[in-house]
């Protein structure tokens, strides 16, 4: 490696990307992938023998640096500490992009309670947080913001005490600096019924015993929303982490996690890749750097 100050950024985080991890797993080389090596700077920077695992965790090391950590590193300490480190697969799921009202929570941790963890790096300005967390605390039990040490004293003075505060050292490691409050009863079964699919919307209905309505399908969102939104919000709450647990889990990712570099944990649980690749994926981070360049 000659010197990682001359890599871009932008195109460096692209690599942990779903589409080049599908691409990938699916066809054993990415097109994308070999534009971004160039586009990044790393096939100048890297030695042509370099495997493709080596590849990302320099990009990695790249996107750990301070003055510029990405959105993903973040993503990937929670991953790799929190979902995989306090918890694991066989017990929880992740979910990032988890759409509420018109935000995207980064990333949701169903476990035994519903946890919210929104991102706030380096890079990040605070302008839209309290709308955020607004959001958050209608559908999860706990949320937590996780931030930069640069924002740390502004996110504790502008977010009620019950609200979580944790903070990403530049070694990093995740530090509570203020524990987040557990509160289902403050969850809202409307919000909740908005924030997940119309399948799992029918079977949190089902597991409460309440009639899932025979209607044509143009009615059948609205009528059962009509009987979603009479559900008390903490009841709403817990039967949407138990269903989601379920409807969402990861634990036939658990092999093929083992199998990759931690650095690419957090891409490989949120990239949608079919059982049948998991080989094909892991077979690629032997290859080496001049192999991946002729895939453009």
């Amino acid at each position: 490696m000659k010197n990682i100050e001359n890599i871009d950024i932008s195109a460096t985080a692209r690599l942990f990307s779903a589409k080049v991890l599908q691409e990938l797993s699916r066809y054993g080389g990415s097109p994308l992938l070999a534009r971004l090596l160039r586009e990044s700077g790393l096939a100048e920077q890297l030695l042509p023998t370099e495997t493709l695992e080596k590849c990302f965790q320099i990009a990695f090391r790249a996107l750990r640096r301070k003055a510029h950590r990405h959105e993903y590193i973040y993503k990937s300490a929670i991953t790799n500490k929190v979902l995989l480190g306090t918890h694991s697969l066989q017990t929880a799921s992740m979910i990032t992009e988890f759409r509420v009202g018109d935000c995207k929570a980064d990333v949701v941790i169903l476990n035994g309670t519903g946890t919210v963890y929104e991102i706030k790096s380096e890079r990040d300005t605070l302008t839209r947080l309290e709308r955020q967390i607004g959001a958050y605390m209608n559908v999860f039990a706990t949320v937590n913001v996780i931030v930069g040490e640069n924002h740390t004293d502004h996110v504790l003075d502008m977010t009620p005490p019950e609200i979580g505060v944790m903070e990403l050292s530049s070694k990093h490691r995740i530090s509570t600096i203020r524990t987040g409050e557990n509160k289902p009863e403050r969850t809202r079964a409307d919000t909740i019924f908005e924030s997940i699919n119309l399948h799992e919307a029918q079977i949190i209905l089902r597991n409460l015993l309440i009639d899932v309505p025979e209607v044509p399908n143009t009615r059948l969102y609205d009528a059962c929303r009509e009987l979603f939104i009479q559900i008390p919000g903490s009841v709403a709450h817990t039967q949407m982490v138990s269903t989601l647990k379920h409807t969402r889990k990861l634990t036939a990712l658990s092999e093929l996690v083992n199998e990759l570099p931690s650095c690419l944990y957090s891409a490989a649980l949120t990239s949608k890749i079919r059982r049948q690749d998991h080989s094909r994926l892991i077979s690629t981070m032997g290859l080496s750097i001049s192999d991946a360049l002729e895939w453009a």
